[in-house]
């Protein structure tokens, strides 16, 4: 059994560059990363006055391979392969393109399977970060790539986060942002449909209270389960209807202990996660999704809408459950001189901001026009 499907020091670096924090990096919540290391991609070249980079904010379970084929380190194909690249609506021929792999994540930047200063990985002992947090460790990287202001942010579900939350927090360094299914902050019915994953993933008996590492076995079961209820919430009820329906799984019955064919649909993804992703980066992360609020300590939500200076671009899609439009709506309604959020037209649910590419791709084209 597989004990985490994490990067880890000495696997192939593939096209990772990696960057360390100057010093300590404090943490809302109250605890200190004493050091931190994040990992990068970069598509493209920065010019003289370094205004044509983009940062592109992958979602939960991404990295920072988000365009190119699989190969050694990258397991997977670049999630937005279709939008990254010469030619296309991010045109690499045009700008230089920065994704980073999330603080707390396991492709390659410090998170709870990485090594501690004491040279065991953090596992339990990593602290809590928050969007905030993410986003002070992707300044630092900014700093060092020598961008004082992206000319664009870009991100989707919980990237979509990230890059509000650095229009809100570092307005001056953001000339234009766009805000794909996503929230101002987290709902009640969204830290709901995570309770059951983090739970799965706590219970699952290789767990070790977070400290699997070192174990034969790790928390993939668990994880599995996580991915699983997410994963009904990523797509849309009527394409689940038309693509399955109730057709048992080829080959098995039902009635006799088989599956039905949307199960093996699960259980195909609950694997693929398992090969490349890591239990506790999987809870760290969903926590910074659970307390996203761009509100806090700010007034509310309105009041930190209203520091946004950037050009946005805030879409939605007819058919998320997950990140319904009216959580758009919000967003677009309190960025000053925002227009009303655009609407992705999918049967796909919430997984149509890496889907629908044609549509996104135009989003990104008004975005950059």
């Amino acid at each position: 059994m597989t004990v985490t499907g994490a990067w880890r020091v000495g696997d192939p670096p593939g096209r990772r560059k990696f960057v360390t924090g100057p010093g300590a990096l404090a943490l809302e919540a109250g605890g200190v990363l004493p050091s931190f290391t994040l990992a990068y991609e970069t598509w493209g070249t920065l010019n003289s006055d370094a205004s044509n980079a983009i940062l592109v904010e992958h979602a939960l379970t991404g990295d920072s391979h988000a365009a190119g084929p699989a190969g050694p380190g990258h397991p997977s194909a670049g999630w937005w392969d279709g939008l990254i690249g010469p030619g296309k609506a991010v045109d690499t021929n045009e700008f230089f393109v920065v994704v980073p792999n999330v603080l707390g994540g396991c492709q390659g930047s410090t998170g709870p399977s990485s090594l501690s200063p004491d040279g065991r990985p953090w596992g339990s002992r990593f602290p809590v970060v928050t969007v905030r947090d993410q986003v002070a460790a992707e300044a630092v990287l900014a700093d060092a790539l020598g961008v004082a202001r992206w000319a664009a942010v870009i991100g989707g579900s919980m990237g979509g986060m990230r890059a509000l939350e650095w229009a809100v927090t570092l307005p001056g360094r953001v000339a234009s942002v766009l805000v794909l299914a996503s929230t101002a902050r987290a709902s009640a019915e969204q830290i709901a449909w995570a309770a059951p994953q983090l739970h799965a993933i706590r219970s699952d008996p290789f767990f070790h209270g977070g400290d699997y590492y070192s174990a034969v076995d790790g928390p993939v079961r668990g994880l599995g389960i996580a991915r699983r209820i997410a994963h009904v919430t990523y797509r849309s009820e009527p394409e689940l209807a038309e693509r399955f329906g109730r057709s048992p799984q080829d080959g098995e019955d039902p009635l006799r202990g088989g599956r039905f064919a949307v199960e093996s649909y699960l259980d195909h993804h609950a694997a693929k996660l398992a090969r490349r992703f890591d239990a506790n980066s999987y809870l760290v992360l969903t926590e910074s999704m659970n307390t996203h609020d761009i509100g806090r300590g700010r007034g509310g939500v309105a009041a930190a809408l209203g520091r946004v200076t950037a050009r946005a671009v805030v879409a939605g899609v007819d058919s998320d459950r997950l990140y319904p439009l009216y959580q758009s709506a919000e967003i677009a309604a309190g960025i000053p001189g925002a227009p009303e959020p655009s609407v992705v037209t999918s049967p796909y649910g919430h997984d149509s901001f890496l889907i629908e590419t044609g549509q996104i791709a135009a989003l990104v084209k008004h975005l950059l026009g």
